[in-house]
């Protein structure tokens, strides 16, 4: 999954791809690299981010969408949003992933526009909000804690008429987490197959690689590959990244390397 952010204002590459012409192209190249699905985002996630108004996230996506969708009609498009009625239209303009950072927040109605459309959804765990995640972030348990927030979403999007074949999760690495907490998550990736859904990760370029490397944010594209092939090899059947290319040619290098197809994690049996 390769991240468009169509924004001014992303932690790692705001205002780089803010106008929709750059950033059909950003999509086009990224799928030319070997991109299987491209997450759209139109507001920043990151800490201490302001939100967006709803139509203003839309004029920002609405353009991308449609000029992906013109050049590579086939292309798997993801919404990265938490505003329901944005979701709803991305589906309709052609979207099929709503990439849900509150995770189908029972607040809204995320959920019912889920249902009522053919989308896939991916349930994102956070601790408060992007304006106060990173504020003191405590578990007692982060792994433990983070599942049983997916049993009981995954739940209720079921009852709601959302298959679980239809459900990815997404830990939230980073969303309301000490260095620790990830780390801690990252290497328990195992223990969230028993919720039996696909496993999305997003690590790219995150403060979590920079505090390990202590690089800045434009010098991650190796810690942040190490790190989805480590999410690859113990689980996820997706890792969400900026530097496409990069990260293909090193799970197709590891494919290579251990003789699977299209699998990173070796077979064991």
């Amino acid at each position: 999954m390769s991240i468009v952010n169509v924004t001014p204002d992303s932690f790692s590459d705001g205002g780089t791809a803010f106008a929709p012409d750059i950033a059909v192209r950003a999509a086009l190249q990224a799928l030319s690299d070997g991109a299987d699905i491209i997450d759209i985002g139109g507001e920043s996630t990151r800490p201490g981010a302001t939100p967006v108004p709803l139509d203003e996230e839309w004029d920002r996506i609405a353009p991308v969408i449609a000029g992906v969708l013109k050049s590579c009609p086939d292309t798997i498009i993801s919404v990265d949003t938490y505003k329901p009625e944005i979701a709803r239209r991305a589906v309709a303009a052609g979207a099929l992933i709503v990439n849900d950072i509150t995770g189908l927040d029972p607040s809204g109605n995320m959920t019912e526009v889920v249902a009522q459309s053919p989308a896939g959804v991916v349930i994102m765990h956070m601790q408060g909000t992007p304006a106060t995640m990173q504020i003191k972030p405590e578990y007692e348990d982060v792994v433990g804690e983070v599942i049983r927030f997916f049993h009981r979403r995954i739940q209720t999007a079921v009852q709601a008429g959302i298959a679980k074949e239809r459900i990815a999760v997404d830990p939230g690495i980073g969303f309301g987490k000490t260095l620790e907490h990830n780390l801690t998550i990252l290497r328990n990736l195992n223990k969230f197959a028993e919720l039996g859904c696909a496993l999305l990760i997003g690590t790219s370029r995150k403060r979590m690689i920079g505090d390990i490397t202590g690089r800045p944010v434009g010098e991650r594209t190796s810690g942040s590959v190490a790190s989805a092939l480590h999410a690859a090899w113990h689980g996820a059947q997706v890792v969400r990244v900026h530097d496409t290319a990069a990260t293909v040619d090193a799970i197709r290098v590891w494919n290579a390397l251990e003789k699977t197809t299209g699998d990173v994690r070796h077979n064991h049996g």
